[in-house]
């Protein structure tokens, strides 16, 4: 399943033309199926790999109709999908399983802007619509004066965003599959920060895997990207971002239940630094959910 509706319809449609096409190669058989309308049907499948980002796709909704279904599916179940979705839900699930995670501050339209950029909350920040993904709507407010228009123009992706301070230190991204922590990924930038464009604009940003931190900073990432991971109830695999500020502690910003899978998306990086190819990744997305049906893959 590929494309959808959601804001990241283009990013879905790569990845799931990519998968495609790896499992084609694999020796599968498969078929395309992109809900883009609310009338859409399967053909007789053994498994849905479920290659769709953002709203219906990782939220819950669509596993919850392939439940109702009886059909495997690759990736997280209905429940743990729409709490990892949910930014606000899954920082409220991690601070109450000491994950580590940055403070932050649940803003609406009622929020009075005038009353938040103060205390523990000054410029710079970070607005994060609660319920989008692949960074849309994100936007980094450097001063106090550009604040209230970056909130209004978050809050047009979600009733509700996250402030959270922004945070002085390498950003990186942890994969889990199987229930094991994957090579840790470096992502900088070459200018600005890791937003939308600079997440899918070519050549745009450099990446890292694994990343060059000492063996103790990596163990402290996979575990803390394995804590999230758990905390959530994921399954099979999923990809962690985190921060790790200068003093090597990381921070995890949340969990994508279905990253991006086009052949240079961060998680194949992982797999290819572990000695896995992009084909075999996807094989063993679709082992792990055939053992729910007891479908040999």
């Amino acid at each position: 399943m590929l494309g959808g509706t959601s804001a990241e319809r283009e990013v879905s449609l790569n990845t799931g033309r990519a998968v495609a096409k790896a499992l084609r190669e694999a020796g599968q058989n498969v078929s395309e199926v992109d809900p883009k309308n609310k009338d859409w049907r399967l053909p007789d499948t053994d498994v849905v790999f479920l290659a769709l980002h953002g709203t219906y796709g990782e939220d819950g909704t669509v596993q919850s109709e392939l439940d109702s279904l009886g059909v495997p599916y690759t990736g997280c179940d209905a429940d743990s999908s729409r709490l990892a979705f949910d930014k606000v839900d899954s920082k409220e699930s991690f601070l109450a399983a000491g994950v580590p995670t940055a403070p932050f501050k649940v803003l609406t339209r009622s929020t009075d802007p005038d009353q938040v950029l103060e205390g523990k909350f000054t410029a710079p920040v970070v607005l994060k619509p609660a319920r989008e993904g692949s960074s849309v709507g994100l936007q980094f407010v450097e001063r106090a004066d550009q604040f209230q228009n970056m909130l209004r123009e978050a809050l047009d992706y979600d009733e509700r965003v996250l402030l959270e301070p922004r945070i002085n230190g390498r950003e990186v991204t942890v994969g889990i599959l199987d229930g094991e922590p994957m090579p840790v990924v470096e992502i900088c930038p070459k200018e600005g920060h890791y937003d939308y464009a600079n997440k899918y604009t070519v050549g745009a940003t450099d990446y890292y895997c694994p990343a060059q931190f000492s063996e103790e900073i990596t163990r402290r990432i996979q575990e803390a990207g394995m804590k999230a991971f758990e905390t959530l109830g994921c399954r099979d695999y999923a990809r962690v971002d985190l921060m790790v500020p200068v003093n090597g502690e990381p921070l995890v910003l949340e969990v994508n239940t279905l990253p991006g899978m086009t052949e240079t998306s961060l998680l194949p990086k992982a797999a290819a630094a572990a000695g896995m190819s992009y084909q075999e990744l996807c094989m063993e997305m679709i082992r792990l959910a055939c053992k729910r049906r007891s479908v040999p893959a």
